[in-house]
């Protein structure tokens, strides 16, 4: 079944045109018709590639480590904690995106508890479609403050131990 789908996918984007080019096809994106696990896809690697950039600040040598920092910030468990710290100030739209991303049917992976993976997929959609939205200045304002959030409350866990 899944080598179908890759078929498919290679049959329609990779086309040549009558001029020996690539078919470049262009689709008017319905973000909110999107399947929210779609949106999550996108928020998720959006996020993650932040972070990454937000860490190079710090470090540039080593990246075994800029790798498992990035991981640990981008987790379930501390995306959960972003989304709790930016709730109040999201939109009637922006909520309505993380709660269908939150209510999406998907697999809790071990790393997390059921409430903080439903909190980070729905997280992850909103980020998704604000930038599939091309809302890139609410996207840029919303993950800083969730990098901050995140850092902040890591800060304090630290400090605990």
């Amino acid at each position: 079944m899944q080598f179908e789908h890759f078929k498919y996918l290679v049959d329609t984007m990779f086309q040549e045109e009558e001029t020996g080019g690539l078919k470049q096809k262009y689709y008017d994106i319905k973000v909110e018709a999107m399947n929210p696990l779609v949106l999550a896809y996108i928020g998720d690697a959006y996020f993650n590639l932040y972070v990454r950039g937000k860490l190079l600040a710090y470090e540039q040598n080593k990246v075994q480590v800029l790798h498992s920092f990035g991981a640990k910030i981008v987790s379930a468990a501390w995306q959960a904690v972003a989304y709790q710290g930016i709730a109040e100030e999201l939109t009637e739209e922006e909520q309505t995106f993380f709660k269908r991303g939150r209510n999406a049917k998907s697999h809790v992976p071990k790393s997390a508890t059921v409430a903080e993976y439903r909190a980070s997929t729905g997280f992850e959609s909103l980020l998704g479609a604000l930038y599939l939205s091309e809302r890139f200045d609410r996207l840029n304002d919303l993950v800083e403050k969730s990098f901050q959030i995140i850092a902040k409350a890591m800060m304090q866990k630290t400090r605990k131990k």
